[in-house]
């Protein structure tokens, strides 16, 4: 197969709650963000709030009736959040146990100890990598800030040089890799099969990661030379601990989930038959949500009773995880009410008819409108979640690995040039103590460079696959 062709699948449209025109939806589409864009932007309205008032706007513009396009809200944010929000709190506890234990810093301070030199990049992309996999961008953030600066203080390295490899690394597993919200409702809006999404996700996600940290790295460098803020050397979350869990175990743990999940996708590849009893059970447990749950209960012990933890302080360190994710189920939620308003006034099958005679692969049609999203939200997941919903009719009749591809292609562009309008830019640039401009030359170029490496990969394992 050359490429995934965008195909004219009416039949398998929603059907639309409006009979509006494709110019006057296109208007609607572009209002409908706008919205979103200024509310956010501009008047520093929540995005829970700002997605709930677009999506009204978007079947106002669309000249819906309200009452269907309150339902289609409420409907697409109930079916989001039973599709993805216990995958989101089981993530959250993970990532939760594995800082409040020591698990992460005792993986860092491992890795660190074997690498020095030319190497430390390289062992800040793996460090990143592997705590990013249950961790949200945010909270990995958090949580390798300290080492980059003690490592760039210390062994006396450009900050660039140590930073732009973790960044990297976190970024790449948010964009690309399940459980991260993002993916995992991409996956759910146009049914792919999660196990090879997270296969070929980490296929793509390697030479990604390579270029756009420890390669790029040398050049932000150069471009950006400044040392690390001693006011923005925080306490890490472990210090106060008499011990903490092993490497090997604490990194069993954190792959668990991972591992399960592709052997549920192996056997489904090499079996394929539902009825066979090996691959019953591997759809079991390599389901996200049994593989998310094990991790859990695993870390429990692995982790959690490994630093000494009493059943109560369990107790309190899995409900301190959940208060943190209201806001991220709730901008996920109504990102699924925004998805399911933009199907249902006919959007997909405007967007099938505009590409009718169009050249451009489905894949790349999905990575712009992502681009786009992205560049006017500043949020990558709120990107993922739109551009999901508008490109879910071109998945109909693709294959399992088709739909997998799509995904990333979302993701990846999803990651695409992040500025002034992202919370993480702002993040970022703070803890690091650069300018605007100099956060705009390191960290939103990596983003950029992620996105069209990860994009270019997706395409060359379309030719492939």
């Amino acid at each position: 197969m050359t490429s995934l062709s965008v195909e004219i699948l009416a039949a398998d449209a929603a059907e639309p709650i409006t009979s509006a025109g494709n110019a006057q939806l296109g208007i609607a589409v572009l209002a409908g963000i706008a919205v979103i864009v200024v509310l956010i932007t501009k008047f520093k309205l929540h995005a829970f709030l700002a997605l709930t008032i677009g999506s009204l706007a978007l079947g106002a513009f669309a000249g819906a009736p309200l009452a269907d396009t309150i339902k289609s809200f409420t409907t697409g944010l109930g079916n989001t959040v039973a599709g993805v929000g216990v995958l989101i709190a089981l993530g959250a506890i993970l990532g939760k146990l594995l800082a409040d234990s020591g698990g992460a810093d005792q993986i860092v301070d491992t890795i660190l100890a074997k690498a020095s030199g030319r190497a430390m990049p390289w062992a800040m992309v793996l460090i990143a990598s592997v705590i990013g996999l249950p961790l949200f961008f945010e909270v990995g953030i958090v949580l390798l800030i300290p080492v980059v600066l003690l490592v760039a203080k210390r062994g006396n390295y450009s900050l660039m040089r140590i930073g732009i490899p973790a960044l990297a690394g976190l970024s790449v597993m948010h964009g690309l890799i399940p459980p991260h919200p993002g993916p995992l409702v991409a996956i759910d809006a146009v049914g792919a099969n999660l196990g090879v999404t997270l296969a070929l996700g980490l296929v793509v996600a390697i030479p990604t990661v390579i270029i756009a940290g420890p390669l790029f790295a040398r050049y932000a460098a150069r471009w950006v030379d400044i040392p690390a803020p001693e006011n923005m050397i925080p306490t890490r979350p472990s210090e106060d601990l008499e011990k903490r869990p092993g490497f090997g175990v604490t990194v069993a743990t954190v792959m668990l989930p991972v591992v399960l999940m592709l052997v549920k996708a192996l056997v489904d590849i090499v079996v394929d038959d539902p009825e066979n009893g090996i691959q019953k059970v591997t759809d079991v447990i390599g389901s996200p949500l049994i593989a998310l749950l094990a991790a859990v209960i695993v870390g429990m012990f692995t982790l959690g009773r490994a630093a000494g933890f009493t059943k109560e302080r369990l107790s309190t360190t899995v409900e301190k995880s959940l208060a943190p994710i209201a806001g991220v189920l709730l901008i996920v939620g109504a990102g699924g009410g925004f998805k399911q308003t933009l199907i249902d006034i006919g959007v997909g099958q405007m967007i099938l008819d505009f590409s009718e005679n169009w050249s451009i692969p489905a894949l790349l049609l999905a990575w712009l409108i992502a681009v786009a999203i992205r560049l006017a939200t500043g949020s990558a997941t709120v990107a993922t979640i739109s551009a999901a919903g508008l490109v879910a009719p071109l998945a109909a009749g693709m294959s399992t690995t088709e739909t997998a591809l799509l995904v990333l292609a979302i993701g990846a562009g999803s990651l695409f040039f992040s500025h002034v309008n992202d919370a993480g830019f702002w993040l970022v640039k703070e803890y690091f103590g650069m300018t605007v401009g100099q956060t705009i030359k390191t960290w939103s170029v990596m983003e950029t460079i992620i996105s069209v490496v990860g994009i270019g990969f997706v395409l060359l394992l379309s030719l492939v696959l």
